[in-house]
C-alpha cells in the first residue's frame, strides 16, 4: 500500500540548452518560496503510462528546486483495477454497468491506502480516479480533513461522463483544493471546486524515450525486432486500450497497402498492471492481425523499453495516434519533436497538439487515416516539412518546463491561500 517510487536525478540545468535560461531563471524564482515543502504525488503504477513518465521527470526535478517530493504508488486487487478502469471507461463516456460492489471495492482500498498515509505534507497531488478517494477516506476517518493542500489531476477526456458513475466521483473530487484538467472542455459543468486549473502534460525532452540517439543504433534497434530498415514504416505507440483503436488502426493499414505495398505496420505499447483490460485487447489485436508478417505487435513484455520506442518513432515515415477519445496523447508529441508527421484522431487532447494540415492531419474514421498517411507516405517533402514545424510547435508548447512552471505557479496560489 502506497509504495514508494525511486527516481533518479535529474538536474534543471540540464535543461539550458533546450530551453533557455529565461526559462530555468522563472522556474528558480517561482520555486524559491516552496523551498523545503514536502510534495507527495499518488496514482496507481510506477510503469506503462503517461502519468507515471510526467512523475519521473516532474519528481526530480522539483527535488532539484529544493523541494522534498515524493512519489508513492496505491495498490489494489484484481477486482480494483477492474473497477478503477470502469470508472475510468465511463469517465470519458462510456455507458458501463456500475454495481454495488464496485462502490464497495472503491471505498474498501480507499480507507486502506487513506490509513497507510500516515506522513503530512503540505501539498499532496492525486492523479486519475484510482487514488481519488483517499481524501475522503481521510475525512471521514478523522472527521476533518487533514493539513495540507490536495490536488486532483484528471489526465482523461471527462467531457461527458456516464451520470451514475460521475455522480459517485464527483463528491469525492470535490474535496480537494485545487482539480486540474488538461483542456478547459473536459470540465464538467456541475463540479464545485474551489479552485480549478488548465494545464496540458508535457513530455521530456531529455528522458531515453526523447533523447537524439545515434542513427547506426536507431537502424540496429529496429532491425533487432524484425524490421527490414529500408521499407516504409508506419506506427502507433499506446497502451493496449479500445479507446486507442489499435484495430482501426490495422483496418486503415490494408487499405494504406493497396496504395503503398511495401509498407509495414508497428503496434507498439506497454501492459500495466493497473490495467486489466490491456490483455483482452492485445487478444483482439492479434485477432485482427491474422498473423500477418507486415503487422509487428511489441510489448514491454518483449523487450520494448524507452529507447526502442525513441528509436521507432524516429525511424517511422508516419505516425498514427487513431484515438476515439484521448486525454492528451504524449506519444503525439513524442513524434512532433522527432520531425515526424502525425495523423491523429480529431479529439481530445490531440487537437491542440496536431496542426491540421500543418503538423499532421486530424481525422475521424479509417478511411480519412488511410488517406491522409497515403499522402504523407507519397510526398516525403510535404511530411519532412510537417515534422519540422510539428517539432517547433511541441518545442513552444509541450516540454516538461513549461508544465512544472505551470504546476509550481498553482502550488504558490494554493499556498497564499492557506496563509
Amino acid at each position: 500500500m502506497l509504495e514508494a517510487v525511486p527516481v533518479p536525478e535529474r538536474r534543471l540545468a540540464s535543461y539550458s540548452k533546450v530551453a533557455g535560461e529565461e526559462d530555468l531563471n522563472y522556474l528558480r524564482r517561482a520555486s524559491e518560496p516552496l523551498r523545503g515543502a514536502r510534495l507527495l504525488h499518488v496514482n496507481s503504477t510506477a510503469y506503462g503510462g503517461g502519468v507515471a513518465e510526467l512523475l519521473v521527470t516532474q519528481v526530480a526535478l522539483l527535488r532539484d528546486l529544493g523541494l522534498e517530493a515524493e512519489w508513492r504508488v496505491v495498490g489494489g486487487s484484481p477486482f480494483f483495477f477492474q473497477t478503477t478502469k470502469t470508472i475510468h471507461n465511463a469517465l470519458q463516456g462510456k455507458a458501463v454497468n456500475w454495481k454495488p460492489e464496485m462502490a464497495a471495492a472503491y471505498w474498501e482500498r480507499s480507507f486502506a491506502e487513506a490509513e497507510a498515509l500516515r506522513d503530512t505534507f503540505d501539498f499532496v497531488v492525486v492523479h486519475d480516479p484510482q487514488p481519488a478517494g483517499i481524501l475522503a477516506a481521510l475525512v471521514r476517518t478523522k472527521g476533518k480533513r487533514p493539513p495540507g493542500r490536495w490536488i486532483w489531476r484528471c489526465h482523461v477526456d471527462t467531457s461527458a461522463p456516464d451520470p451514475t458513475v460521475w455522480s459517485f466521483l464527483r463528491p469525492l473530487v470535490e474535496c480537494y483544493d485545487a482539480v486540474v484538467f488538461t483542456l478547459p472542455r473536459f470540465i464538467p459543468p456541475d463540479l464545485s471546486s474551489p479552485r480549478t486549473a488548465v494545464i496540458p502534460p508535457s513530455i521530456d525532452p531529455l528522458s531515453p524515450k526523447n533523447v537524439p540517439i545515434d542513427p547506426s543504433l536507431k537502424t540496429a534497434l529496429v532491425r533487432r525486432f524484425g524490421l527490414d530498415p529500408n521499407r516504409p514504416l508506419l506506427l502507433q505507440v499506446s497502451r493496449f486500450d479500445p479507446w486507442k483503436d489499435p484495430v482501426g488502426v490495422i483496418r486503415a493499414f490494408r487499405l494504406i497497402k493497396e496504395d503503398v505495398p511495401d509498407a509495414v505496420l508497428a503496434l507498439v505499447g506497454a501492459l500495466a498492471h493497473d490495467d486489466p483490460e490491456a490483455h483482452a485487447v492485445l487478444r483482439e489485436v492479434e485477432g485482427e492481425r491474422a498473423g500477418d508478417p507486415d503487422i509487428l505487435v511489441l510489448t514491454n513484455l518483449q523487450g520494448v523499453g524507452h529507447v526502442e520506442v525513441n528509436a521507432f518513432q524516429r525511424h517511422a515515415r508516419v505516425v498514427l495516434q487513431k484515438s476515439i477519445k484521448e486525454g492528451f496523447g504524449l506519444t503525439v508529441s513524442e513524434a512532433l519533436w522527432k520531425g515526424r508527421p502525425v495523423v491523429g484522431g480529431n479529439v481530445g487532447g490531440i487537437r491542440i497538439q496536431i496542426q491540421d494540415g500543418v503538423t499532421g492531419y486530424l481525422v475521424s474514421s479509417v478511411e480519412e487515416c488511410a488517406a491522409r498517411a497515403v499522402e504523407l507516405l507519397k510526398d516525403e517533402e510535404t511530411a519532412r516539412e510537417m515534422g519540422r514545424k510539428g517539432r517547433e510547435h511541441v518545442r513552444r508548447n509541450f516540454l516538461t518546463l513549461r508544465e512544472l512552471g505551470q504546476f509550481l505557479d498553482l502550488l504558490l496560489a494554493l499556498a497564499e491561500e492557506a496563509i
